[in-house]
C-alpha cells in the first residue's frame, strides 16, 4: 500500500526531522477517567444499579484481585482533590464520564436524581472555575440494570433510550460543557463483551449478540449526535463525537496485506465507517466476510444485521471530530489448519481465520495484552486520514500500566515516545491531530485487572479510606510538557510545584 509506505518511510527518515518538539499552537491536553472506575459511591443516595455492579457483585472471581469498584477512587466524595489535581497538571480539560444510573436510577426519565445532578454540576463547576474544560463521555459501559434486564445493547429501543437519557444530559451540563462523547470504545461495549462472557454483563454471545450490539451503538450515537445538532447546538455551540478503540493492524509479511486491511475495517471499520466514510454503511468486504463465516459456523443465514437506507443516512456524518482511544498494536496473519484461536478483539480474529501477533522488538508491558509500537499511533491516525479524509482527530486516551510505585519512568518513556509520533503524524504527515488525553489522571478500579495495575499519573492509596492522591514522576514530566508546550522539557522537570 502506498499510503503505508510513505508513512514507514517518514518513519525512517524521522532522524533528520530536526527534533521541532513543540506542539502546534492551539494543541490542548487532557487526561481522562470513568465513572465506574473512579466514583465509587455505588449505592449512595438513589443511585441506580448498573451492569458493573451487578456483574462483580455476582461474579466476584472474574476479577483478578476479587476487587471491585463500590468505592475505587471515592471520587464522588473527593471531586474538589480530583479538580486539584487537574489544575496542578494544567490540563486544558478533562475528561470524564457521567453514570447513567446516577443520573437517571431507572435507565428512563421519569425520575432524574438531584443529588446525582449536583455531584455532576459540582465537579464541572469547580474545573470551570479553575480554567479547565470538560470532555464529557455520556456512557462509558455502566448501563443501568433495569435496561439490561430488557435486552440492553441487543434491544433495538436502547438507540431511544440512549437519545432520552442524552437529552437530560444536553440540558443539565450543555451551557458549560463543548466537547461531547456518547459512548466510550463500542468495540469493548459489542465485541470484547459478547465474544468474552468475563465483562459486564457478563453474557456471551459471539456470533449473534456482538453484531446486533454493534448497529445499535450506531444508531444510538447517531440519534444523540442528530438530536443536538437539532435542538442544543445553535445554543451551546458545542461538538460531539463517540470514541473508538483503535488497536492498529499491520500485516505479517506482504502476502497478508489484504487480511490486514480486512482485519482493519473489522475492528476500526464496523464502528467508523458508517459514521466517518462518504458513502456510509458497512465498510467493504465485512458484510460478505461475516456471512461466510456464519455459514461456516452452521448458521442458515448470515447473522450480520444490514442497515436500511433510511437508517445509512441516519448515522452517516454524526460527527464533529474523531475521538480515537489507542494502546496497542498487533501483526495479522493465516491461521494455519487446526491452529487454536483465542477470543476478538484482544486476541485473534476467529471469523477472517486471521492468528494476531506481535513483532519482536515491541516491549512487553505488564498486562497480557499490551505491547509497545509507538509507531502504530501514527499508522493508525495515517490510515483514518486515507480512509475517511482530513478529519480532525482527537486522541481521547493514550496511557501505559504499570506496577505501583512513584518512579515511573517507563510510563515517562511511553508517553515521551508516543508522543513524538503524534509530532511526525502532524508535522510529516499533515494529519490534523488537536488534543492528546493521557489515560488516566490516578489509579483506578481496571476492570477485569482491579487495582493489580496501574495507569495513573497520580498514585492512590487504595488502604487509606481517604484515597490520598500522589503525583508520580510521570505527573512532574507531563506537567511540564504542557507548561511548555512542547516534549523539548527541562531536565529538572520534577521541581515543578504540583501540590
Amino acid at each position: 500500500m502506498a499510503w503505508l509506505l510513505a508513512v514507514v518511510l517518514s518513519a525512517v527518515a524521522a532522524g533528520c526531522y530536526a527534533k521541532d518538539l513543540d506542539f502546534p499552537a492551539g494543541f490542548k491536553f487532557g487526561a481522562a477517567t470513568a465513572s465506574y472506575q473512579v466514583e465509587g459511591a455505588w449505592n449512595v443516595s438513589d443511585k441506580g444499579v448498573n451492569i458493573w455492579d451487578k456483574f462483580v457483585h455476582d461474579n466476584p472471581s472474574v476479577i483478578k484481585d476479587l476487587s471491585n469498584g463500590d468505592v475505587a477512587c471515592d471520587s464522588y466524595h473527593n471531586w474538589e482533590r480530583d479538580i486539584e489535581m487537574a489544575a496542578e497538571l494544567g490540563l486544558d480539560y478533562y475528561r470524564l464520564s457521567l453514570s447513567w444510573a446516577r443520573i437517571l436510577p431507572t435507565g428512563l426519565p421519569n425520575k432524574i436524581s438531584e443529588d446525582g445532578v449536583k455531584y455532576y454540576n459540582n465537579l464541572i463547576d469547580g474545573l470551570v472555575a479553575k480554567g479547565i474544560d470538560c470532555m464529557v463521555t455520556i456512557y462509558h459501559w455502566d448501563l443501568p440494570l433495569p435496561l439490561q434486564e430488557l435486552g440492553g445493547w441487543t434491544n433495538p429501543l436502547i438507540a431511544d433510550w440512549f437519545e432520552d437519557y442524552a437529552r437530560v444530559v444536553y440540558t443539565l451540563f450543555g451551557d458549560r460543557v463543548k466537547l461531547w462523547l456518547t459512548i466510550n470504545e463500542p468495540i469493548v461495549v459489542c465485541d470484547a463483551t459478547y465474544n468474552s462472557g468475563v465483562t459486564a454483563p457478563g453474557y456471551l454471545s459471539p456470533d449473534l449478540g456482538a453484531y446486533i450490539c454493534n448497529k445499535h451503538v450506531l444508531l444510538a450515537h447517531a440519534k444523540a449526535w442528530r438530536l443536538y445538532d437539532k435542538e442544543f447546538r445553535s445554543k451551546f455551540n458545542g461538538r460531539v463525537s463517540l470514541a473508538n478503540h483503535l488497536l492498529w493492524i499491520e500485516a505479517a509479511s506482504d502476502k497478508y496485506e489484504d487480511l490486514a486491511e480486512l482485519a482493519r475495517q473489522n475492528a476500526v471499520g464496523r464502528y467508523s465507517h458508517p459514521i466517518f466514510s462518504k458513502e456510509g454503511g458497512w465498510p467493504p468486504g465485512i458484510e460478505e466476510a461475516i456471512a461466510k463465516a456464519c455459514i461456516e459456523k452452521g448458521y442458515p443465514k448470515s447473522n450480520f444485521p444490514s442497515f436500511t437506507l433510511e437508517e445509512i443516512e441516519l448515522v452517516r456524518g454524526t460527527y464533529d471530530y474523531y475521538g480515537m482511544n489507542h494502546y496497542t498494536s498487533r501483526l495479522i496473519r493465516d491461521a494455519l489448519p487446526g491452529e487454536n484461536l483465542t477470543v476478538w478483539p484482544f486476541g485473534d480474529c476467529p471469523d477472517l481465520h486471521g492468528k494476531m501477533e506481535t513483532a519482536e522488538n515491541w516491549s512487553e508491558s505488564v498486562v497480557y495484552w499490551f505491547y509497545l509500537n509507538p509507531e502504530g499511533i501514527r499508522k493508525q491516525m495515517a490510515w483514518l486520514k486515507q480512509q475517511y479524509g482530513d478529519l480532525e482527530i482527537m486522541i481521547t486516551e493514550n496511557g501505559m500500566p504499570t506496577y505501583a510505585g512513584l518512579n515511573d519512568t517507563t510510563r515517562i518513556d511511553f508517553y515521551k515516545s508516543y508522543l513524538e509520533q503524534v509530532l511526525l503524524s502532524i508535522k510529516e504527515d499533515g494529519v490534523n491531530v488537536t488534543h492528546y488525553t493521557a489515560w488516566t489522571l490516578m489509579d483506578n478500579f481496571e476492570w477485569g485487572d482491579g487495582y493489580t495495575t496501574k495507569f495513573g499519573l497520580y498514585e492512590v492509596d487504595f488502604e487509606d479510606p481517604k484515597r490520598t492522591r500522589t503525583p508520580r514522576e510521570s505527573a512532574y514530566y507531563y506537567a511540564s510538557i504542557i507548561k511548555n508546550h512542547s516534549l523539548d522539557v527541562p531536565a529538572n522537570y520534577t521541581d515543578i510545584t504540583l501540590s
